[in-house]
């Protein structure tokens, strides 16, 4: 099977019922995919695929249809993503567990919309448990990279 992951192509010799988590995981050492319930309800294990957010731990390597972006494919070093830039200017992170999946639910809500409200950022994120309880910096985060990519 042919996987293009953060833009790299990927030949991978698995199960096609293997959830595209442990692929990632197991087979392709992209650790920043990280397996928090294994049933869709955290959020930690969120990656793009073909430009939409969905749960790895619940897709089948057979269901992938499109390219995969995790968290490493984002932005780059040197040019953060504006949620990256808006995580790490909130000081949003704590424990840090949960904030891969955090980030790209957050940059697949401002993909679709640009000028989200609370309620809008609250709807989107309620999927994306965080332990450590960073709810009010995780949406003064999304407003910030709401505004700077709306300036851009």
């Amino acid at each position: 099977m042919d996987l293009t992951i953060n833009g790299t192509s990927h030949t991978v010799d698995l199960p096609d019922d293997m959830p595209l988590l442990w692929a990632l995981r197991d087979a392709l050492n992209i650790t920043s995919v990280k397996y928090g319930c294994g049933i869709a309800q955290c959020g930690a294990c969120t990656v793009h695929i073909g430009g939409e957010a969905v749960r790895s731990c619940q897709v089948a390597l057979a269901d992938v249809r499109g390219e995969i972006t995790t968290i490493d494919g984002l932005g780059t070093p040197e040019a953060l993503h504006a949620i990256q830039r808006a995580w790490i200017e909130h000081q949003v992170a704590q424990c840090g567990y949960c904030q891969s999946g955090q980030i790209m639910q957050a940059a697949d809500l401002l993909a679709h919309n640009p000028a989200p409200t609370d309620d809008d950022i609250d709807a989107a994120m309620s999927g994306n448990l965080c332990r450590c309880g960073t709810y009010p910096r995780i949406r003064a985060a999304v407003h910030s990279a709401a505004s700077a990519m709306r300036e851009a």
